[in-house]
């Protein structure tokens, strides 16, 4: 076929694009962004960071010049570069070596604002170009993220960026009830979020076990339900601001009708049966629910949201409305003598015509109700949000009913699963069949953090990096799934949210050395990197553990998803699936199996004066007996040869006792173990 020259011309530039799109893919694999942009192109140049830069800003906003402020104050403290202008500039033009951030215009937070950014960075300057105020904060925090080095500088990698966000309710619930979490740790998991550009702090205020917050015209609530652990008004006043000048908007939950024992401490007039009651200090579902028939429960929770509509300026609040068990409605004369009379069929009924009652007065001072999904679908207006935690079949079941909907199920961070779970547990995924229609009425999701198992100093771990990956789910295309990429970025990411004053990784370190009054850390360290806290709906069992109990052991130092327990069984995949049988891989598995191995023998020298450690001794012993396995299979596999029947049988016995669970922990390379064994049976 002869080509003529126009046809020459547009294969040049086809070829030309093609290149272009190719070294742009290929660098991001080599960028660290999460979330991943939706638009990213990466050119060559790059913005030399020095102590001239600034930051010129073309609006007089004061949350914007704070978010600036803090960029200014991370680039300095992550390059030691002493940067004259410590504060940005209001001017609609920047000086040489600059960085100019133009915004449309100021607008209050709120659902669903324009939260785009285009980012623009080249050989001299950095161009920050959004909607409103809150893109403009997402754009900064992408601009860190790509701060860089080499052996002569700090520099910015020349991109060209259009973002926005895939959904726009890209939240985190923090449990604060259960165990109760002090202002720096709300503060700096806003520090984190924000990072990762999460919008929503979805904070869990009162439940069975305390009451948290300041109530001046109730008193009782917060004197007498929350041992004395609750915020005032000032402090959430103050979280509140600070998580807006990050982009954050606050969502408070107060759980009715059930899950309501600290409530009723203080008020038990308003309960379905009679009192006293007290804080509850057990985990579970409990029988204390508000009385749905006393007109004097709802005089009382106006009273209530009234004084909190005066905190909370958001119009979205959580009223949970989930796992109320109706033992109190079933064996209340009065109550059961009003559902006949207005022709409830059910509990549900009830509690549905409760809801209605409490929408009403969150009508009036402009709030809409959310509430966790429940079997039944409520009869409420179609404003209310209904949270799905059952499953994405009720998601889409309450989508396809009017409602708007948000995401929970998958992104239980608390039930310490790993994080390709959580990242790949997508709202709508890429293959979904449902309307359009439908897809709108989704908002996005939440990770939720319980905290039955948490405290001050063990909740980061929990939470992070692992919500990291969420937060990229709720944000970046829905084809950006590569695990091994995320996990890649993950790592990168992580140390930066520590350097934002997250515990995740140093609390490790310091735990372990507390369990060991720090001698011989190291050893320790070798049997928890392998080690995971066991699935927490197993935990409670076989003691029913306390409220007030203590979270110092090994099961809450072990983290969910383990690096060298994953990395582990990364490679003993990759040597598996290599016929080859790479030497290289073949070392390093036998110096970690080694490892492994003689381990139990120094660690029980630990354990014998540190009895806190005893309840994972025999676990220990089951990881040496198991590494021993791995050796043996490997030595079979370098010889091409089979076990005998003998010793197969023998090790998959070993496994299976090694399966069982000691000191609400397991062992997480057991897996690469048995197929070890597969291979040379």
């Amino acid at each position: 076929m002869r080509i003529n020259g126009f046809s020459k011309l547009k294969i040049m530039i086809v070829a030309l694009f093609m290149s272009i799109n190719l070294l742009a893919q290929t660098n991001f694999k080599n960028l660290n962004l999460m979330p991943v942009p939706e638009e990213m192109t990466v050119v060559s140049e790059k913005f030399l960071l020095n102590q001239s830069f600034t930051i010129s800003i073309n609006i007089d906003d004061a949350r914007l010049y704070k978010a600036a402020k803090r960029t200014l104050d991370n680039l300095a403290k992550r390059t030691g570069l002493l940067i004259k202008d410590q504060f940005p500039i209001i001017s609609k033009s920047s000086k040489d070596n600059s960085m100019l951030i133009n915004v449309d215009k100021a607008v209050e937070l709120e659902l669903g604002i324009d939260e785009s950014y285009d980012l623009i960075v080249d050989e001299t300057s950095v161009r920050l170009n959004a909607a409103t105020t809150f893109g403009a904060i997402h754009g900064l925090e992408t601009l860190e993220q790509l701060l860089n080095s080499d052996e002569t500088s700090y520099y910015i990698q020349g991109v060209q960026i259009k973002d926005k966000p895939r959904f726009p309710w890209r939240g985190l619930l923090i449990d604060v009830s259960r165990h109760f979490m002090p202002i720096e740790v709300i503060k700096r998991n806003l520090d984190a979020m924000a990072a990762v550009k999460m919008n929503v702090l979805h904070w869990h205020l009162t439940d069975d076990h305390g009451f948290r917050i300041e109530c001046k015209s109730l008193p009782k609530l917060h004197e007498l339900g929350s041992d004395g652990l609750y915020y005032t008004h000032e402090q959430i006043l103050d979280i509140v601001d600070y998580a807006a000048d990050r982009g954050i908007r606050v969502v408070p939950e107060f759980d009715l009708p059930g899950h309501a024992t600290s409530w009723l401490v203080g008020y038990p007039e308003f309960a379905s049966a009679p009192g006293p009651y007290s804080i509850e200090r057990n985990w579970g579902i409990f029988n204390p629910t508000f009385d749905p028939t006393n007109k004097e429960t709802y005089e009382f929770l106006t009273v209530f949201f009234k004084e909190m509509s005066t905190l909370f300026p958001d119009k979205y609040w959580h009223i949970g409305g989930d796992e109320n068990n109706g033992k109190q409605w079933d064996t209340n004369s009065k109550i059961q003598e009003f559902m006949v009379q207005n022709k409830f069929k059910n509990n549900h009924a009830l509690q549905n015509y409760f809801n209605i009652e409490v929408e009403k007065i969150l009508s009036n001072l402009d709030k809409t109700m959310i509430g966790w999904y429940t079997d039944e679908m409520p009869e409420l207006s179609k404003d209310y949000i209904i949270q799905a935690w059952k499953g994405r079949a009720s998601l889409y079941q309450t989508s396809r009913n009017g409602f708007r909907s948000l995401l929970s199920h998958g992104f239980y961070i608390d039930l310490v699963q790993p994080t390709d779970y959580h990242y790949l547990n997508d709202p709508i995924p890429p293959d979904s069949i449902l309307d359009d229609s439908v897809k709108e009425k989704i908002l996005g999701g939440e990770a939720t953090m319980w905290a039955e198992f948490v405290g001050p100093e063990t909740i980061d771990s929990r939470i992070w990096p692992r919500t990291a990956a969420i937060a990229e789910r709720l944000w970046s295309p829905s084809d950006v799934n590569d695990v091994q990429d995320m996990y890649r970025r993950l790592k990168i990411v992580s140390l930066q949210l520590e350097n934002l004053g997250l515990t995740h990784i140093k609390n490790y370190e310091m735990m372990l050395r507390r369990l060991t009054n720090n001698f011989n850390v190291e050893v320790l360290k070798n049997f928890v990197d392998v080690i995971k806290p066991l699935y927490t709906y197993s935990r409670d069992h076989p003691h029913v553990f306390k409220s007030y109990y203590p979270l110092t052991r090994v099961v809450d130092v072990a983290i969910p998803d383990p690096k060298v327990a994953r990395e582990f069984n990364q490679l003993v995949d990759s040597y598996l699936d290599d016929a080859e049988k790479d030497e290289d891989k073949t070392v390093v598995i036998k110096k970690w199996l080694k490892l492994w191995k003689n381990n139990h023998d120094n660690l029980v020298n630990i354990i014998k004066v540190r009895p806190v450690l005893k309840e994972i001794e025999t676990l220990s012993e089951d990881l040496s007996k198991c590494a021993s396995i791995g050796l043996e299979a490997l030595d079979f596999i370098s010889s091409n040869s089979k076990a005998n029947e003998i010793w197969v049988t023998a090790s998959y016995g070993t496994l299976k006792m090694a399966e069982i669970p000691k000191g609400e922990t397991e062992l997480a390379i057991l897996k690469s173990i048995e197929k070890l064994i597969s291979v040379v049976q």
